[in-house]
């Protein structure tokens, strides 16, 4: 089948309702903007190969869907917003239930369900927008998927692009240029900074040589995302972690950097909710203190599966609510627990949600930080824009944090990058494990508002 005849087969798919046109209320608090009303809307795919299968969640990729979403006013004019799909980290039981194309194609049901309910409606407030939206597509998504219980983060990560598209056609109606004056009034405190630097993070995968490791050091990266929770039982797990750990530390061991008071370089566990229990981890934990690696770790990500519901205070590392803070409600839920810092997702939970997710966290006082989702360049500099106006993370001289894996995984990754529209910008590249943020970044929001003529060629 042809990639137009699929999509054309899914929007009949996901036809089954249309939505009401009524004007969404504002709910930034702010002026009441005037009402938009969305004429057209389409989407599109591509798929980009990976270098190698990339693991985690026990499971691996050997491919990333890049879809595109297109919304257009009666005004006639078009936000395009870009969404990277990770079937896999959204709902791995989806994953695992379903072909990787089966996977894929269900989640962008859900994106074009959530175009066709745009068609003939009218908004004044994106995130207002965006909530009405989550609860429509995650209702689809359940059906489609034959799941009462698919995790929330599959409809969060279907409409990213959408949300985002929402965004720039909300900018245009606007005369709004600068991400600074895109935020609410009511989020602006969780986004109040501007670093002039922001670490860049490399992951670590499951199969990543310890010389790549070793490359990435030599590189200047510093703060090291390590994927735990490899597959197999829990206690292969555990071995298997156990050796990865001592070979990094091992390899890592003697590198310094100007960014942290001991000079070591940070080290961030990614589990991905891999582990079953408390003594489990505290085992793990154990083994880094035997190897010597204990005092290095910055944060733990996601260690246990949300239906657990582990209370978590008395662990004695920073745990980190990813997957699991699917909403502001849920980070609520995760603070209350025990977590000690979110890890934001605009590029995963969409702009909106992330905009209510960061001030929740800023009213708790948790550090946040802002996470990959082995996405595509253009959506880099979303997830910067964020990163770069969070409060510096803890243990850090007055930087942001933001993970960036594409260029370690994407076959096309180059390629890729010529879709930006200014590749060659200083602060579009990593320079020793750094992204330098200067006035140029700023003005220009990373290049969020400027056309994208590869992505707008799809809906010529």
């Amino acid at each position: 089948m042809k990639r137009r005849d699929f999509l054309k087969s899914i929007s009949l798919a996901a036809a089954g309702a249309v939505a009401g046109c009524r004007t969404m209320e504002s709910e930034s608090g702010s002026t009441a903007k005037k009402a938009i009303r969305i004429e057209r809307t389409g989407c599109d795919f591509e798929r980009e190969p990976l270098i190698r299968p990339f693991g985690f969640k026990g499971g691996a990729l050997n491919s990333i869907w890049q879809s595109a979403a297109m919304v257009q006013s009666t005004s006639g004019k078009r936000g395009i917003g870009l969404c990277t799909h990770s079937v896999l980290w959204s709902d791995a039981k989806v994953f695992v239930a379903n072909s990787d194309v089966g996977g894929n194609a269900l989640l962008l049901a859900m994106t074009n369900h959530a175009l066709n309910l745009l068609k003939g409606h009218s908004f004044t407030d994106p995130v207002a927008l965006n909530e009405e939206l989550f609860q429509e597509v995650y209702k689809y998504g359940k059906t489609i998927c034959k799941m009462p219980h698919l995790r929330q983060t599959l409809a969060l990560n279907a409409l990213v692009g959408v949300d985002n598209a929402i965004w720039l056609l909300y900018a245009k109606e606007h005369g709004i240029t600068n991400f600074d004056d895109l935020i609410p009034e009511r989020y602006k405190p969780a986004l109040s900074n501007h670093h002039p630097k922001v670490a860049s993070i490399p992951l670590m995968a499951y199969n990543i040589p310890i010389d790549e490791i070793k490359g990435a050091a030599n590189d200047g990266y510093f703060f090291m995302k390590i994927k735990i929770g490899q597959s197999g039982t829990q206690e292969e797990m555990l071995k298997k972690d156990m050796e990865r750990l001592s070979a990094v530390h091992n390899a890592l061991d003697g590198y310094r950097t100007p960014y942290t008071e001991s000079g070591k370089l940070p080290y961030y566990f990614d589990a991905n909710g891999r582990y079953e229990t408390k003594e489990t981890l505290m085992r793990l934990l154990d083994h880094t203190r035997k190897i010597g690696a204990f005092d290095q770790i910055s944060v733990i990500e996601e260690p246990f599966d949300e239906e657990l519901e582990i209370d978590v205070h008395d662990i004695p590392v920073r745990l980190a609510a990813d997957e699991s803070a699917h909403t502001d409600k849920d980070a609520i839920e995760r603070i209350q627990m025990g977590y000690r810092a979110i890890a934001l997702k605009a590029i995963a939970k969409t702009l909106s949600m992330t905009l209510r997710i960061a001030n929740t966290a800023k009213q708790h006082n948790v550090p946040c930080f802002c996470a990959d989702l082995t996405v595509n360049p253009i959506l880099i500099e979303w997830n910067k824009n964020v990163a770069a106006r969070l409060d510096a993370f803890p243990g850090l001289a007055g930087l942001g944090l933001l993970e960036t894996n594409g260029h370690q995984n994407y076959k096309n990754w180059q390629t890729m990058r010529s879709y930006h529209p200014y590749p060659n910008a200083e602060w579009a590249q990593t320079h020793k494990g750094i992204f330098d943020l200067g006035k140029d970044f700023y003005d220009k929001s990373g290049g969020i508002f400027a056309p994208l003529p590869h992505y707008e060629a799809m809906f010529k």
